[in-house]
């Protein structure tokens, strides 16, 4: 069985951690890649490589400004990642409600040896 692209979804995409932090940046508002180039610390072509990746997927789209490209984050991309962590939210809230169980059962044996 063929190996799918590591880029082709939105999952492989953002398993790198630069596009991450590409995303993370572009919450704030539109940038130019030299910009993110500078924040990351990363060479132009890399960070133009990754805002290709991102783009392919969909967590980006680009505009035109004179000679300048400017990118901006859509975060719609994200809606099959935000589907699939939903799935966990039961077992997150059991946990939590487990700990606070321990916690007030700490609290109160606690409180009886004082």
């Amino acid at each position: 069985m063929a190996r799918a692209a590591t880029t082709s979804d939105v999952f492989n995409a953002i398993a790198e951690p630069q596009r991450r932090e590409i995303l993370m940046l572009l919450r704030a508002g539109e940038r130019g890649v030299t910009d993110l180039s500078h924040d990351l610390g990363l060479p132009q072509p890399g960070t133009s490589k990754h805002l290709k990746v991102l783009r392919e997927v969909g967590l980006v789209q680009d505009r035109r400004q004179g000679k300048r490209r400017l990118y901006r984050l859509d975060a719609r991309g994200l809606r099959p990642v935000h589907e699939w962590t939903g799935g966990f939210e039961q077992f997150w809230n059991e946990s939590f409600d487990r700990l606070d169980e321990y916690v007030q059962g700490l609290k109160q044996e606690h409180g009886r040896e004082r």
